[in-house]
């Protein structure tokens, strides 16, 4: 089964506002480490679209658009559909960069389990879309398991402003965010550029915003054709691929988390730790939100990706070809 190319069938203004309201999702969700865009786009069902649009923006495409061919450049590239999703994750994200740093200063244990429910819920979407299991498929699930279980198990490093070292973050950082269950996020805590980043959205630093953003495309142009074309050849092993990761990335987003290990501490004396997952009956960390309140944002989050799931499959019917 090949991807699916860009949408050639134009779509209404509903269609349209279904797109941007993907990219609010999508946002929202690669601003929170351990949670993937990646997820949400497949989970919308644009994420075939979405990776055949990046990879095909390459040099004989851009040699249209030098040459002065602005409109077939426009509809080859498939534009509008990148205008609009890109439209909602940029209101998403200077939207709502200030409420989830709040959240996770203030309410930690709420806002994972609320993640920690939308990804649950995305396993078994995920894995209904690898048409066959095999041995083959089976040994490629562990595989992205086992990478995901290791990556983020990996302590943070040093945190860094400087432009260059946000450019090459957002390369490598953008790479995790297309993946479903890897968390670009979470790669840019590890990293030691979340916080940097964060910040700089907040505070409109565009020195370092823009620095993140031109590594973030650079990135983005090269892996999407990597990914797309393994897609192509190799999807059902791909997509156990996936599967497996988003079930390792389960792992970093348990609620309950404590300090373990002083990794550093800031000039202004904040301190970062590295931090373990713990039962919700240990006593470490006072204070924390009753197990209902847990459960009902875990609750949350899976009535949300099921109510995505449920949202794009009678979008699909409804733009599919009588």
């Amino acid at each position: 089964m090949e991807p699916a190319k860009p949408a050639p069938s134009p779509r209404n203004l509903r269609a349209w506002g279904g797109i941007y309201a993907r990219g609010i999702a999508m946002g929202a969700a690669d601003l929170v480490p351990g949670v993937s865009g990646g997820t949400v786009a497949f989970v919308t069902g644009i994420y075939d679209e979405l990776l055949a649009t990046i990879a095909g923006i390459r040099w004989p495409l851009i040699q249209v658009l030098l040459r002065g061919e602005f409109t077939r450049f426009w509809r080859e590239a498939n534009a509008n559909f990148l205008v609009v999703l890109l439209a909602g994750i940029g209101t998403s994200v200077v939207s709502l960069a200030g409420l989830f740093h709040y959240l996770l200063n203030h309410h930690p244990v709420t806002l994972w389990a609320f993640f920690f429910g939308l990804v649950a819920a995305s396993v078994p979407l995920m894995a209904r879309s690898v048409e066959r299991w095999s041995v083959g498929s089976s040994a490629s699930l562990l595989v992205g398991l086992g990478t995901a279980l290791w990556v983020t198990a990996l302590p943070p490093l040093v945190q860094s402003d400087a432009p260059l070292f946000l450019l090459l973050c957002g390369a490598i950082g953008v790479c995790a965010m297309i993946l479903p269950g890897i968390s670009g996020s979470f790669i840019l805590l590890i990293l030691g550029a979340y916080a940097p980043v964060i910040a700089a959205l907040k505070g409109f630093d565009w020195i370092r915003i823009v620095a993140f953003a031109t590594g973030a495309v650079g990135g983005l142009l090269a892996f999407s054709k990597a990914l797309n074309l393994l897609l192509s050849r190799f999807r059902i092993t791909t997509l156990a691929l996936l599967t497996g990761f988003l079930v390792g990335s389960l792992q970093a987003l348990w609620p309950w988390k404590k300090d373990a290990t002083l990794l550093y501490t800031h000039s202004d004396g904040r301190e970062e730790w590295l931090k373990v997952n713990r039962w919700p009956t240990d006593p470490a960390l006072p204070g924390d939100p009753e197990l209902l309140h847990v459960v009902l944002a875990c609750l949350a989050g899976a009535l949300l990706v099921s109510g995505l799931d449920a949202w794009a499959r009678r979008m699909a019917r409804t733009q599919a070809p009588s």
